[in-house]
Formats: C-alpha cells, structure tokens, sequence
C-alpha cells in the first residue's frame, strides 16, 4: 500500500527541483500541482487547463491529493525538462510563451497547442504554415470609432506587403477602410478593457499619432492564431529592416505589454485650468505616456515623450495647490525641460505605481531610435496640426 506521506514528500522534494520549480505553461513559480499523464509539473491557473484536457492530461495536488506509488515513479522517470523536449521540440522564436499574469487564452490555447494540438511536435509542426503563409483574412468583431457597438468587420494580414487592411463590408470592391502599417503595430490582450475573454486591442501609427482598434473572436483559438500571425509578420518585417540584429534583439520589438495603464486626472500646462479624467498607457520600448478620454477610445489626446534625467527629466510626488476641480489627491509632476506636467491619482498606491513606473523609463538610457521616432519632449495633441495650443482637446 502506498505510503501517502511519504509519496507527498517525494513529489514536494521533486517539485523544488530546477527544471520543475516553476510551471511548465506560464512559469509561474513553486507550482503544487501536476499532471500525472504528462508528468508536468503546473501551477494552479494552468491546471484548470489540464483539467479540461481528459484525453491528454490528468491532474492532481502534489499537497492534497492521494498519489500511488507508480503516479511518483512516473512523475520522477519525467518532470518539466523532459515534457519540454517532447512538447517544445520546434517552437517558432515568434511564437508567444504565456507569462504568470497574461490573460486566460493565451494560457489555454498555449497548452492546447502543446499537448493537444501537438503543433511544436516535429510531427505536426506543419501546423505553424498557419502563421508564416503569408496571408490571413477573416471575420472579427470590431468595436465602433464613435459608439461602443462591435460589429463584424473583414480583415485581412499581408506579409508581402506588410500591411493589416480591414473593411467595413464584406465586400472587398469599396477597398479597405485602413489600411495598417506592420513597421507600428502592437497586438496586446485586454479582456478586461474591452469586456470580452478574447479582447485584442491593435495599436498602431497614422500620420504620426496613436490609434486603437479594439477587437475580438468568438473563437480562443482564433484569435491567438491571429496574434501570433501578427507576431510572425512584425518578426519577418523586423528581420527585413534589421538584417544585422539578432532574434534574441528583435524578439523584445514584436509586440509588448504596456508597463502602466490607468485613469489619473490631468491640468494643463499653467496648472489653473479644471482637472480631467483621463486614461493613460505607459509604453517603456517607445518612452511615451499616452493619454485618452477613456479606455476605449480610438484616437490619443496626447502624448508625452519621457528622455532621460541627463536630459532634464524628472518624475515625483506633487500636489494640485491653485489647481481646480480635482477630486484625487495623490499627485505627481512630470518634469521636462519645456514643460511641468501635473497628475492626480485616485489613491496613494497608484500614486506609488506611476511613480515607480516612471522613474523606470526615465532612468533607462535611451536607444538610437528614440532619438529619431519622437515627436517632442512635451505633449501634443492632434488639434496641434492646426494651431498650436496645448489645451486643446486635453
């Protein structure tokens, strides 16, 4: 009969092992679960997973669940390393890996991939033609630019001219309503934002200013394939622009998440005009705090460019003294060498949050392309292109 401590106490001692200490799908560290079909160890978002995997996984608690003596040789004759060499033979450097925080499809459709699908196999990696054809079009649903409906809308993804196109009707014959440069596009997760488990946000440059394009697919499986074809197409399109750099380089470039996004109030640049409530995004590879009327909105209000403190740059805690109409009380100040720039936070730990993220993007030397891709080191909106007042749709 199998000793029930005894085999916990094997399976903790393997589970603190290098190779099995953090989970096998996400990374997530010290994990407390297993599968004993696979002999993977996993943490506990990625075990639902598994749990939904009968035919390719089963799943147990290293801690809570009885295990027999033959579930412990197995689990010890196996482990994370020797899954990863079967299960990640032929992973695509494009193809995105889930980290411990990402959003639930890309855990789920992740682990599908490997031990359902098999398309990392060298068996079945004729499954990842799917992302470097060269081409894919079909249905997404799109939220409106002026209403907060969602309606289906064609896209189609080119790699040989490098473009995202989609249309208003299915009907190709009017031409594409935009037709999106890959050299700026970024594809981030945000089911959340955007009220759907499947919500892709798509960033992207026109004429300069950040636009948003807010979709999403019934579909899990659909709609990560249409993320990492985008992914394979900005990798090939980086590869073509950076001939000299290497995948280790250019990998960071394909897409990113955003260090810091949330509504904090903003005045203007006397620091007396009324407080407005505004959502900003943080993006560190740029060095630019975005802002928008709300979460959802397609087009930016303005942008700051965030250079480093030997340029003049500074961020830190502040108050909204003269200031109007402000209802949050926690502030800082963004100094650059043309302008102050003041924001409110809501609470103190959000305060603490924009100042640490900050900081970090000022402190970090800048990169040759930084000095080429920014507009100003202050804030300008679009109505700019007209007249130059900054309070204009701020």
């Amino acid at each position: 009969m199998a000793n029930r401590e005894r085999n916990k106490k094997i399976l903790l001692e393997l589970a603190k092992q290098p190779d099995n200490n953090r989970c096998a799908d996400c990374g997530a560290p010290d994990p407390d679960w297993a599968s004993y079909k696979l002999g993977v160890f996993v943490c506990l978002k990625c075990s639902g997973t598994h749990r939904n995997l009968p035919t390719v996984s089963r799943i147990k608690s290293i801690r809570l669940d009885f295990w027999d003596d033959e579930l412990v040789e197995f689990m010890k004759a196996n482990g994370n390393a020797s899954a990863r060499e079967i299960y990640e033979k032929d992973v695509p450097a494009f193809y995105y890996r889930p980290q411990p925080g990402d959003c639930e499809v890309l855990r789920e459709q992740w682990i599908r991939a490997k031990y359902e699908r098999l398309e990392f196999t060298t068996e079945k990696n004729l499954l990842q033609k799917t992302y470097t054809s060269g081409l894919r079009e079909g249905l997404l649903w799109k939220k409106g630019k002026d209403n907060g409906h969602f309606q289906k809308r064609k896209f189609v993804l080119s790699l040989e001219d490098f473009t995202l196109k989609y249309f208003n009707k299915e009907d190709e014959s009017k031409g594409p309503k935009a037709v999106i440069s890959i050299r700026d596009l970024n594809a981030t997760f945000q089911p959340q934002k955007i009220g759907h488990a499947h919500g892709l946000q798509i960033t992207f440059l026109k004429e300069g200013y950040t636009r948003n394009l807010f979709v999403y697919h019934e579909s899990g499986q659909e709609i990560v394939t249409w993320f990492n074809t985008i992914r394979a197409t900005r990798f090939a399109y980086l590869k073509t622009a950076y001939p000299s750099a290497s995948d280790n380089e250019l990998l960071p470039q394909i897409t990113r998440s955003y260090l810091k996004e949330g509504f904090m109030e903003k005045t203007g640049p006397s620091h007396r005009e009324p407080f407005k409530r505004r959502w900003f995004i943080l993006d560190a590879l740029d060095r630019k705090l975005l802002y928008f009327k709300t979460q959802l909105d397609a087009e930016e209000l303005g942008v700051v460019f965030l250079g480093t403190e030997k340029q003049g740059f500074s961020v830190s805690e502040s108050s909204a003294v003269g200031a109007r109409s402000n209802k949050w009380k926690y502030g800082l100040a963004v100094d650059t060498p043309d302008r102050k720039f003041l924001f409110m936070c809501e609470q103190e730990r959000e305060q603490r949050e924009w100042l640490e993220a900050l900081r970090k993007v000022i402190s970090t030397p800048m990169q040759p392309h930084h000095y080429t891709s920014k507009r100003s080191p202050i804030a300008i909106s679009p109505c700019m292109r007209a007249n130059a007042s900054i309070s204009c749709r701020e």
